[in-house]
């Protein structure tokens, strides 16, 4: 009888937030370090869960703590290049004028942030990237967050 333990996936884990504005915009930052823009946040550390990883991602490159809510995506999206992630989206509402004012970029990894409209995302994120925020918006006004597969519903 072989005890061998079977192989264990050990994805990496991202978590990032959606804040809105008033006109029900999304926030998107312009990353340095490659091309197009991404929503706030980043990879999880080791011991950290993916809300607080969420929370200690935007007060890194934004430079502000506004309160994030529930949560809205789960999304399950190997890469060839990068390996299997796991990714959250969180529901950050919407960003009052004082939070926007007190951004605070994190010069080394964004160049800029600006508020999109929701039919401008396909033609501003990669497909998949898209296609997640999109499913979150959808599920901001439904009965709890979603499970996704390439950033589409299974």
């Amino acid at each position: 009888m072989n005890s061998a333990t079977p192989p264990i996936a050990t994805p990496r884990v991202a978590a990032g937030v959606l804040f809105f504005d008033d006109d029900g915009q999304v926030l998107l930052v312009d990353p340095s370090y490659k091309r197009g823009f991404e929503v706030p946040g980043g990879y999880v550390e080791p011991g950290e869960s993916p809300r607080a990883a969420c929370v200690r991602e935007v007060r890194e490159e934004l430079g502000i703590e506004p309160p994030i809510g529930g949560l809205l995506v789960v999304d399950w999206a190997p890469a060839a290049d990068e390996g299997d992630k796991i990714l959250f989206l969180f529901d950050g509402g919407t960003l009052a004028r004082s939070w926007q004012r007190d951004i605070a970029l994190q010069a080394e990894e964004l160049t800029g942030w600006s508020f999109t409209a929701v039919a401008d995302i396909p033609a501003v994120l990669p497909p998949r990237l898209s296609r997640r925020v999109l499913a979150a918006i959808a599920v901001r006004s439904s009965a709890g967050p979603t499970y996704l597969e390439h950033g589409a519903g299974v």
